[in-house]
């Protein structure tokens, strides 16, 4: 096993551990620690947590909502990105209403397809995507240190961030190189 290999390897164990471990920490230490290096104000943030929540919750009791769909909310720089599964048009598009009343929430990114709910398998296996990208772009001499949000559902990757062009770019291609990924979605803001 080369050098490299090994260390995407220990990465990869660092990554899923902490992942399972992410619930356990507190809200202000995972503010804390991921402001350090966030282009995002600690405000905001803040703010983009306080949206996933309020949506979550606002799906959460909403009983047309209820076990008839798989979905996921990210909101980064008060934009947010729903993806997951719905079971016909009429709720994802009610998904997409309850969002955009959400306050703070500047855009949505509406990702839902309308399908029966993905299995945990799958769901599975878009953790160890978004794990495996997270560990390359942190181990490339390009993006190391570049904060760039990472989604995955049924493989698609979504990528979020405060970034220039080319940091984008090279974002992009470490994605796309990585095992598992059937397409990526760039959803960047740009600051150049």
């Amino acid at each position: 096993m080369n050098k490299h290999t090994y260390l995407i390897s220990i990465l990869l164990s660092i990554m899923l551990l902490l992942q399972a471990c992410a619930a356990v920490v507190g809200t202000s230490v995972a503010v804390g620690a991921s402001t350090a290096m966030d282009r995002r104000t600690t405000g905001t943030v803040i703010e983009d947590q306080a949206i996933e929540m309020k949506t979550a919750q606002a799906f959460r009791s909403d009983p047309e909502i209820g076990d008839q769909a798989h979905w996921n909310v990210t909101s980064y720089n008060t934009r947010v990105l729903l993806t997951g599964e719905v079971v016909n048009e009429t709720l994802r598009h009610r998904m997409v209403e309850i969002t955009k009343n959400i306050p703070k929430v500047t855009d949505v990114i509406n990702e839902i397809t309308v399908a029966a709910p993905s299995s945990m398998m799958s769901r599975s296996s878009d953790t160890v995507i978004t794990t495996k990208v997270k560990s390359l772009l942190l181990a490339d001499k390009e993006t190391k240190g570049l904060l760039v949000k990472v989604v995955t559902e049924k493989g698609v990757v979504y990528l979020m961030g405060l970034v220039s062009r080319q940091q984008a770019e090279r974002a992009t291609e470490v994605t796309r190189q990585t095992g598992g990924v059937q397409k990526v979605v760039k959803l960047f803001e740009y600051m150049d």
